[in-house]
């Protein structure tokens, strides 16, 4: 247990490789540094590589590694559908999206919504991203980063909670171009560092059963733990709740990804400093790479739970005598050979410092260009911009260490704890945006109901709704379950997807009932020689989209 010499000396490394590289970085584009799109974008800086590996590397942190490794354990394959679908969605985002923001330079997403309805609707989207990013993302991934790092390591576990947001603070102060550039490296010790995990835990199955080989390692899991390889839960699964049948092809899985990936400036920024083709090869390349996150995430919470069946890790899998899924993917990495466990721990490492950082530098732009720039000081200089941006972000991570404790994240899981929190504005933004792509007579009114009305709607669905109707009719349609009180629900993934349909609804009648979106100002120019894309993206694309059938098909 613990970390070894070999290790430390690994991870010390590693943390030398990233700090060293992004100085570098910082000193050789030194010359453009009071640049405030330079600074907040990396504007024409970054190439599709670097866009995409930032995606990823901004995206995977402590709730895939823990979290979603500990779904692993308990649900299986199925939990592989956030990953597996966001392939699928990044390739919408490519195709329609970028190149929407691109034509009409939208810099940040408050700045859309300033530009498409009104200062009153971006204003209020802001302050909702900016309370979202700090309350729910920034603290859930410093969290449990210091929980997984203080486990794995026997280090204090507010020592190691200072300590990754400081490391992070580093690489965010140099600005995105830093950002995106370490990240490439981030990525790499992320998925050297989770694949070597995965070999283990497969090695782990087959020797225990008396084999050997990886091939061999999964053949076992699959026999052995064949109730978790599936991929669409029936009616009636214990997790049914969680993953709501065809909801994740059919229903509310694409607003959740629809909206993380085309509507969020934490992602879409790593690619608005970019012209469009550059944009769409790093988002295709973000796609590919998405593929591939569940061998490293969530095969090792499998085999876990195997190895657990067989009645290894009784006491490891234990938090104060009860069974505790999040600590599937920190047993097994103790159980890595020294080095090697190094190696894992620098990957885990990068996923939460990456990720931070993504998060911190877009607090940071949303604060600075679309609330300081605009209401404070409108005549500020662009090195005032710079340095207002960078005291944003040590202030959100202050407010993120402080926070975090009370939020109660430990006690619903990472994963679940973001998803769920998220999904009270995501269904009201995706509406407002995504009207206001591709319907001109979408008004600000129309807006301003989706956004601060959709976020009601979610409350009144989650807190109100089971308490005064009884909604197990709704049960045997599948769109209700009953939980550990005995009342009727509505699972989180379909209250998304009504909300979300409600918001539609109200905004087209708003808009018809106002005679002035006939021809409205604001509309977007859109055409259809904007979609075209050239053979490679499109060849690439369709490879995504038949490796993504098969997977469903072979785990249905």
């Amino acid at each position: 247990m613990g970390l070894q010499t070999l290790d430390y000396v690994i991870f010390f490394v590693y943390f030398c490789i990233v700090a060293g590289y992004g100085y570098w970085i910082y000193q050789r584009k030194k010359s453009k540094e009071t640049s405030s799109t330079d600074f907040f974008l990396a504007e024409g800086s970054l190439t599709w590589w670097a866009i995409g590996a930032s995606l990823i590397a901004s995206n995977i942190s402590a709730e895939q590694f823990i979290g979603m490794s500990g779904n692993g354990f308990s649900m299986g394959l199925a939990i592989s559908t956030y990953e597996w679908m966001a392939a699928a969605t990044l390739i919408i985002v490519a195709v329609f999206f970028m190149p929407i923001y691109l034509k009409n330079r939208i810099f940040t997403m408050p700045q859309f919504l300033r530009q498409r309805y009104n200062e009153t609707v971006a204003m209020i989207m802001a302050i909702f991203w900016l309370f979202l990013y700090i309350l729910v993302n920034l603290t859930s991934i410093l969290f449990l980063g210091a929980l997984a790092v203080s486990t794995i390591s026997g280090v204090d576990f507010w020592f190691c909670m200072i300590g990754l947001a400081v490391f992070a603070i580093i690489i965010t102060l140099g600005g995105m171009k830093v950002i995106g550039y370490t990240d490439v490296i981030q990525v790499f010790f992320l998925i050297l560092g989770g694949l070597a995990t995965t070999y283990l835990a497969l090695n782990k199955v087959s020797e225990h059963f008396g084999s050997e080989g990886l091939s061999r390692g999964f053949e076992l899991m699959f026999s052995q733990s064949s109730d978790h390889f599936h991929m669409i839960f029936p009616q009636g699964h214990p997790f049914y709740s969680s993953l709501p049948g065809l909801t994740i092809l059919i229903g509310g899985m694409w607003i959740v990804n629809l909206n993380y990936w085309g509507c969020n400036q934490y992602i879409t920024q790593r690619a608005l400093g970019a012209d469009l083709p550059t944009a769409r090869n790093g988002i295709l390349f973000a796609a590919f790479l998405k593929l591939l996150m569940p061998v490293i995430v969530v095969l090792p919470g499998i085999a876990a739970y195997t190895l657990w069946k067989e009645g290894l890790f009784q006491q490891e899998m234990l938090t104060n005598g009860e069974l505790n899924q999040d600590r599937a993917y920190p047993v097994l990495l103790n159980l890595l050979p020294e080095g090697l466990k190094g190696l894992s721990f620098a990957a885990l490492t990068a996923a939460v410092v990456a990720s931070l950082a993504g998060k911190a530098n877009s607090i940071s732009t949303i604060f600075t260009l679309d609330i300081y720039q605009k209401y404070i000081s409108k005549n500020a200089s662009e090195s005032q911009l710079v340095w207002t941006g960078r005291l944003v972000v040590v202030v959100s991570m202050v407010l993120a260490i402080v926070l975090s404790p009370y939020m109660g994240i430990d006690k619903k899981g990472g994963f679940q704890f973001i998803q769920e929190m998220t999904g009270l504005v995501s269904p009201g933004v995706f509406a407002a945006f995504i009207m206001g792509f591709f319907w001109k007579r979408t008004n600000s009114a129309g807006a301003m109901f989706a956004i601060v009305g959709g976020f009601l709607l979610s409350l009144f669905f989650k807190f109100v709704l089971p308490e005064i109707v009884n909604l197990a009719p709704l049960a045997s349609y599948g769109f209700a379950f009953q939980n550990a009180e005995g009342v009727y629900e509505i699972p989180f993934l379909d209250t998304m997807g009504f909300v979300f349909l409600i918001c539609v609804v109200v905004m087209v009648a708003l808009g018809l009932s106002d005679s002035k979106t006939t021809t409205n100002p604001k509309g977007l120019r859109i055409d259809a020689s904007m979609f075209r894309t050239h053979s490679g993206f499109t060849i690439g694309a369709l490879v995504i989209g038949c490796v993504i059938v098969t997977l469903y098909a072979v785990f249905w």
